[in-house]
């Protein structure tokens, strides 16, 4: 029942050798890493005002100016953006940059703050989804939360079919997004050539705080909240391996484009809203009062318009589910996040990374009961944190590698650093109720990362092979039928051969193998001949990453043969046992998969090798 359900939902699996069908383009990769940067348009001008309005009508014209240091930001991260997807084209984005040039903890601490910011990106998407339905669809206002759950559900299960098939699938939603935002500011720009739209003046009905004294930081205040708009835009960094080749190349297009159609969409929505005069009333949005004086609130360019920016909120969510996996490959490649995120599912992509980030996304709207306003302060600060990392990481890097026009590099570094870090600052001390948490957050992830990475870093000490004391750890046993499944040559494999052969005439040694690198696999068939020579190595390809269905077939041939000559066979299983039960999650789950899967033969004996570690 699970696997048929599993099918329907999420499609046949795919053979490793697909991986490079699932790469995605420039078009595709547009339309599946750009979704949440896009859909701030349809909310940062609009934060950039209602942070205005403490001042009177008097003070919205400082969303020109505000703008404008929003849009230098917007060069200053994707130039250097660029720069970070060719330094480092491996992914990782601010956590690869951070970490080298800065140092471990720093990078965690980017890592870190990206990776709750991915969860919190799925959660305000999903949330402020929700609203927008419950506004055109006031009855079902009430079931707002449970909305925000289905949208992250259904946007999980769409991710797990693969990046090929969530591409195909956002190219509609955000390419209608981006047609119909150009086709109305294009009708504005040529109805205000014509003179039909004139200038108004704000108006507001409410009485507004005194500023007096408070210029900066109400400036501050509205800048911080304005810079909501740059959300997203570092996602292309981190998912530099799912471009096809030239990878870098492509995705720097991506991201340029990107940045083309954002900082030129958000300087024309906030044109016209300072032009128009419009106000944030709490019932309207500001971009939909734009599309309003633009199209006619009752026109049919009107609703389209609405269609699209509704469409674009519900998927902006996806940026997360493309840019989290593959930053928790990344840290997990270095040790610091569970090996669990390195594996790939049935359709290629890095299904436990989607699934934990759904749960996480999941838990923050239950916590914060689907609250928008509650999530966007902690959201901004998780981008703006990893921002000036990588950013003055990168004028470290341009330090240490003094090429090509290294200093205007590093002086556009330092620009969008010290504009990221007055951010964050301006965070801390305006928003600093909304955003504590973050302070108790970081500490217990780095924690765990380092947790994580202590715990790999034993292993790896005690299964490493000393040749000068191997022979210590050898042990003649005097030996029935074995086989042995294996992985690498490793301790764990040396000791449970040995032992077999002290119980079996014939050893096998059984070994499945997903990597297409022929090159590796070889290797590992010589090391094992290294040590055991005379002994019977098998290698299985698996096309489809599965132990049992090879395992198996392997099992059947094996037991006949073993009935002719009259022989018992045993399946022995090898297992390293860590010293605490917890650590058991951190490692995929193998050797129980495989007894549950033959130990209701009787024409075979399950044998479970136990290797415990000390530490």
């Amino acid at each position: 029942m699970w696997k048929y359900l599993k099918r329907v939902l999420i499609g046949k699996p795919l053979k490793t050798n697909d991986a490079g069908n699932q790469s995605l383009n420039v078009f595709k990769a547009l339309a599946l890493l750009s979704s949440d940067a896009l859909s701030s348009v349809a909310y940062g001008t609009e934060m950039i005002t209602t942070a205005l309005l403490a001042g009177g009508a008097a003070a919205l014209w400082l969303q020109i100016p505000i703008s404008l240091l929003v849009l230098v930001l917007l060069v200053a991260i994707a130039l250097s953006y660029v720069m970070i997807i060719h330094a480092y084209p491996s992914g990782g984005g601010a956590y690869a940059v951070a970490s080298k040039n800065w140092g471990a903890w720093i990078g965690l601490i980017a890592g870190g703050s990206l990776l709750v910011d991915y969860m919190l990106t799925v959660a305000v998407s999903a949330a402020s989804a929700s609203d927008a339905i419950s506004s055109a669809i006031p009855e079902v206002r009430h079931f707002s939360l449970l909305i925000s759950l289905l949208i992250v559900a259904a946007l999980m299960l769409m991710n797990l079919r693969g990046l090929r098939e969530s591409a195909n699938f956002l190219t509609v939603p955000v390419y209608f997004f981006v047609l119909a935002m150009f086709v109305m500011l294009v009708i504005g720009f040529i109805r205000l050539s014509l003179g039909q739209i004139e200038f108004h003046a704000p108006t507001i009905t409410q009485q507004a705080a005194p500023v007096a004294n408070i210029g900066f930081i109400l400036f501050m205040r509205a800048f911080s909240s304005g810079s909501s708009s740059l959300t997203g835009v570092e996602a292309i960094s981190n998912s530099v391996p799912n471009f096809i080749r030239p990878k870098e190349k492509n995705a720097s297009i991506t991201l340029l484009i990107l940045v083309v159609i954002l900082g030129f969409f958000f300087a024309s929505v906030t044109f016209f809203s300072y032009h128009l005069g419009i106000v944030p009333d709490g019932k309207t949005t500001v971009l939909a009062q734009i599309a309003a004086r633009i199209f006619g609130s009752g026109g049919v360019g009107f609703y389209v318009f609405q269609l699209s920016t509704a469409l674009i909120l519900t998927v902006a969510a996806n940026t997360g589910f493309s840019a989290f996996p593959m930053l928790a490959f990344n840290m997990a490649n270095d040790k610091f996040m569970p090996h669990l995120f390195k594996d790939r599912g049935d359709r290629l992509a890095y299904s436990n990374g989607i699934v934990i980030l759904s749960l996480g996304a999941a838990i923050l709207l239950l916590v914060f009961k689907g609250n928008v306003e509650a999530l966007i302060p902690l959201y901004a600060v998780g981008v703006f944190v990893p921002f000036t990392l990588s950013q003055s990481g990168m004028i470290i890097h341009w330090w240490k590698n003094q090429i090509g026009h290294w200093i205007i590099k590093a002086l556009i570094n330092l620009v969008g650093a010290l504009i990221s870090l007055a951010l964050v600052i301006s965070m801390f001390t305006l928003h600093f109720a909304s955003v504590w948490p973050y302070l108790i957050i970081m500490p217990l992830l780095v924690k765990f990362f380092y947790t994580v990475h202590a715990h790999y870093v034993s292993i790896a000490r005690q299964l490493k092979i000393i040749p000068d004391n191997i022979q210590e750890r050898r042990r003649d046993y005097q030996g029935a039928m074995v086989i042995v499944f294996m992985g690498n040559v490793t301790q764990v494999t040396i000791s449970a051969m040995d032992y077999a052969q002290s119980i079996g005439d014939e050893v096998l040694g059984m070994h499945v193998s997903f990597d297409t690198n022929v090159k590796k696999e070889k290797e590992t068939a010589e090391e094992f001949k290294r040590f055991f020579p005379g002994v019977r190595y098998v290698d299985i390809h698996s096309s489809y990453r599965s132990v049992i269905g090879p395992a198996s077939e392997f099992i059947d041939l094996m037991s006949k043969q073993a009935a002719a000559r009259n022989w018992s066979l045993t399946i022995m299983v090898p297992q390293f046992i860590p010293k605490h039960w917890w650590q058991n999650i951190m490692h995929n789950q193998t050797a129980f998969r495989l007894r549950k899967a033959f130990i209701s033969r009787d024409d075979v004996t399950i044998s479970s090798y136990y290797f415990h570690l000390r530490d």
